[in-house]
């Protein structure tokens, strides 16, 4: 039977590691096989699909493989979402074969020291018995895409309304929001307390649009927290960018940033607290899964 020769299976793992390099360290997992899509020269067979599951057979085998990269410390998996760790920036140096042959030296390694969870026979690649983590994962990342494209689509005062019932959610009280056409700085206070006499006092900037928030609204946020115990919270849906974050660690008082992802996060995790109205602004459904990577 023929097989992707294990440099190639390497290649996969290596591109994937500088996909996410080079879009800031995390992306949905679907987004990185459609950017490795272009950058790979696949041929027949590896495009080729599986007769029952019907995934395509690269796919399958990076998703397969991504175990190991995961368990060599070099990418985390976060809801549909696939994070390049520091160490998987100096593995991605490495050369293909090198980075595969690593990564399943630590892949036995985990199984090692977790021998109630080693399977009873290592494959060399996905069969349609073992692909029930790959479903998971393509729904975890078809589910956050689809939640995505549901926020941007939103306007930005719908958006704005999101996050202050998500602070309300948290346990914040709410006793400002901006209304529609104001620009001050200042989108949403939140308070500890209802008279807000507890620190900290949350001064948040909402920024809803596609591109990454820079170091200027770091600065702007800055000029208007001006009183003891009061705290800044970006909210932006196109991210952050590297010199925002820089801003932010340099800053004088604390300023948190909550991206898309995080934001989303934060959602799910307080779901159930949030109002009845409220939920109707991203409202959320359970399906669950059998998960069998762990």
């Amino acid at each position: 039977m023929s097989s992707i020769p294990h440099e190639r299976i390497g290649e996969y793992m290596k591109q994937a590691l500088l996909v996410l390099k080079e879009h800031g360290g995390s992306l949905p997992s679907k987004e990185v096989l459609r950017v490795l899509s272009d950058r790979l020269r696949l041929n027949e067979y590896e495009l080729a699909r599986y007769e029952k599951s019907g995934y395509v057979r690269w796919e399958s085998v990076l998703h397969f493989y991504s175990i190991n990269l995961k368990k060599a410390g070099w990418l985390r998996k976060q809801k549909g979402y696939w994070v390049i760790t520091p160490e998987g920036e100096e593995a991605a140096k490495m050369s293909p074969l090198d980075l595969f042959n690593k990564a399943k030296i630590a892949y036995a390694e985990w199984q090692k020291a977790h021998p109630k969870e080693v399977e009873p026979e290592e494959a060399e690649e996905p069969t349609e018995s073992t692909t029930h983590s790959i479903t998971l994962e393509q729904s975890e990342s078809n589910a956050t895409a689809g939640i995505e494209e549901y926020i941007r689509d939103l306007n930005a005062y719908d958006f704005q309304d999101l996050v202050a019932a998500l602070l309300r959610a948290m346990g914040f009280y709410i006793p400002f929001v901006a209304p529609r056409g104001k620009d001050g700085g200042v989108d949403i206070v939140a308070y500890k307390d209802p008279l807000g006499a507890q620190p900290p006092r949350i001064k948040v900037q909402v920024k809803h649009r596609q591109e990454k928030c820079g170091p200027q609204t770091v600065r702007e946020l800055l000029g208007v927290i001006r009183k003891e115990g009061e705290v800044g919270l970006i909210v932006s849906s196109g991210g952050f960018t590297t010199d925002a974050i820089v801003e932010m660690q340099k800053s004088p008082v604390h300023i948190e940033a909550i991206d898309l992802s995080n934001l989303i996060s934060l959602w799910q995790e307080h779901y159930t607290k949030l109002e009845e109205e409220d939920k109707k602004l991203l409202p959320l459904r359970w399906i669950a899964f059998l998960d069998e990577e762990e």
